[in-house]
């Protein structure tokens, strides 16, 4: 078997593009991934273009092989956009695999260890909306909820911040009751002091863990908050391959990796950074704000990895671009279930995929500062 080309589809649903990849083969079998640096297509696009005139002729089988080539074979190295563009053929490789061999994908990193993979789903809005919205979910099924750090009509002060999103989760734990596990994603917006602030208010709320407080730039700053929170710390969704996640893991700053299997490496990188944090009892959960494609390889990684905390659901639990992928891998009550079909589990509409392909459409959101600055969104 040998791969014949690499075709790209920015599809654009909502208020960003999913970029995914199809990989083709002599033989007739594709395989598709997903890119994971929203807002940054055409760069990947022009990554995959790039680099696809040293695949095309290669066996799609020898995945390690294919990965070591991208990552070290043009000298120098890529950074994000070249891992998010590598992440996805590597996933498109999997997914080859898997149907040229008839299994699921997790059948080949492992096996099946659980039946179920339990996700968390996104609430907001005001400290009453969140709670209503809180009481439906949990009606639906779900088990873990996660709330945002609120802005305020896209102004976004600290000190402010701070105390709404205490106010949120404060209403949230009242509707729901202690049985039910709850997340706040600061989204890398806050710095030490504040993110120690929040840390410390939201101890009394039992908070399942905090998600990404600080930018990927500096982990070292992970000590200090470290030394004074005791929520547990979900971290890395920013993250590009196992050597950025070292500090993190061998000084154990953090309590769960965030792995985007669309930005670190794919299947092949996640599976190792997986497999480190096994060795200090770390958890993963997956970071999946995509598509179908990007939930499928976090949901066959999940179910092979031991050291699994809970899912991003992302868009998981909507029926959501069903004409561009009509085949995508089951749901039911907050959970992921094993796909039974070989490979990912997925299939791709390419005539739909085209028609939806917009490269011009969408934008980054922006947040300020009371005072006119730039802050992280």
């Amino acid at each position: 078997m040998k791969i014949t080309d690499i075709k790209t589809f920015p599809i654009y649903h909502g208020s960003r593009n999913y970029l995914t990849i199809k990989v083709e083969t002599d033989e007739g079998i594709y395989g598709l991934g997903e890119y994971g640096l929203t807002w940054k297509e055409l760069a990947g696009i022009g990554v995959i273009e790039q680099v696809k005139r040293d695949l095309i002729g290669k066996d799609p089988h020898n995945i390690e092989q294919i990965w070591q080539e991208l990552f070290r074979g043009y000298f120098f190295p890529g950074g994000r956009i070249n891992m998010a563009a590598q992440s996805a053929i590597d996933i498109a490789l999997w997914d080859i695999k898997g149907k040229a061999l008839g299994q699921p994908v997790h059948m080949l990193l492992g096996g099946q260890l659980r039946d179920k993979v339990p996700c968390y789903t996104g609430i907001g809005g005001s400290p009453e909306q969140a709670a209503r919205s809180a009481k439906e979910k949990v009606a639906q099924g779900w088990k873990f909820l996660r709330m945002g750090l609120p802005d305020r009509k896209t102004i976004l002060d600290a000190s402010a911040a701070v105390r709404d999103a205490v106010e949120m989760v404060a209403a949230v734990r009242e509707a729901v009751g202690e049985e039910i596990e709850l997340c706040i994603d600061v989204h890398t917006r806050l710095d030490p002091p504040d993110t120690i602030r929040l840390g410390r208010q939201l101890e009394q709320f039992n908070m399942y863990f905090i998600e990404d407080p600080l930018r990927c730039e500096n982990p070292q700053s992970y000590r200090h908050v470290r030394n004074h929170v005791s929520c547990p710390l979900a971290i890395g969704e920013q993250m590009a391959t196992k050597w950025e996640f070292r500090q993190l893991i061998e000084e154990e700053l953090m309590d769960y990796a965030r792995i985007d299997l669309c930005i670190v490496g794919g299947l092949t990188e996640a599976r190792k950074i997986a497999n480190w944090c096994e060795t200090h009892y770390i958890k993963i959960v997956p970071h999946n704000p995509l598509g179908p494609i990007s939930a499928a390889a976090c949901l066959h990684l999940d179910l092979a990895t031991d050291n699994f905390g809970v899912q991003e659901g992302g868009l998981v639990g909507n029926t959501v671009m069903t004409d561009i992928f009509p085949v995508q891998v089951p749901y039911e009550s907050g959970h992921l279930l094993p796909p039974g079909r070989p490979g990912l589990g997925v299939e791709m509409d390419d005539e739909a995929a085209l028609a939806a392909c917009d490269t011009t459409t969408a934008q980054s959101p922006r947040l300020k500062r009371s005072d006119g600055s730039f802050t992280n969104w």
